[in-house]
């Protein structure tokens, strides 16, 4: 299983990757913590479900978060209660058996902060109310929901690869 993966993986993480870096519209490190939380999550359809609507839970309640902390400003005390209680927020919804999964959820909170505060232009109301690339809302979610694609073809593939290893040679007579 670790061949055939390492294959699927490869050559799909390969394609990935160019396909970011030709167009620069997606984020291919969020593409690349949906594949792996896809992995994480079973490696099947259930995990492929799991990841797109945990992450994007993640990022909805992270760009809420991002939003009242770049219109509010309240500064570090406050800002750090107003993301404890978001946290709290997404880990209380597991509850809800499509927002369950803790890690996913986190994957995609996590990925949206990275987004917003590495990049100071997009952690402001205009950007983030925007519908443009700047908008966390709009790029992390299509860049994770795009590896989480990636990642359920190379299940597929791998799958695929190793039934054809496992096949017996069968003889040319």
């Amino acid at each position: 299983m670790i061949i055939s993966l390492a294959l699927s993986v490869g050559v799909l993480g390969g394609l990935c990757t160019w396909l970011f870096l030709s167009t620069q519209a997606f984020l291919i490190w969020a593409a690349f913590i949906a594949w792996a939380c896809f992995f994480h999550s079973g490696g099947d359809a259930a995990a492929f479900r799991t990841t797109i609507v945990s992450n994007v839970f993640g990022i909805a309640v992270a760009w809420a978060t991002g939003l009242v902390l770049a219109t509010l400003a309240p500064g570090p005390t406050v800002g750090a209660v107003i993301v404890g209680l978001s946290i709290a927020l997404y880990i209380l919804a597991a509850y809800i058996p499509a927002f369950s999964s803790i890690p996913a959820v986190t994957y995609g909170y996590a990925a949206t902060f990275a987004f917003l505060t590495q990049n100071a232009d997009a952690f402001t109301p205009a950007a983030m109310l925007s519908l443009t690339g700047r908008n966390a809302l709009l790029l992390v979610p299509f860049s994770m929901i795009l590896g989480a694609c990636f990642a359920y073809a190379s299940a597929l593939c791998a799958a695929r690869i190793r039934q054809a290893l496992l096949q017996p040679e069968r003889s040319p007579v």
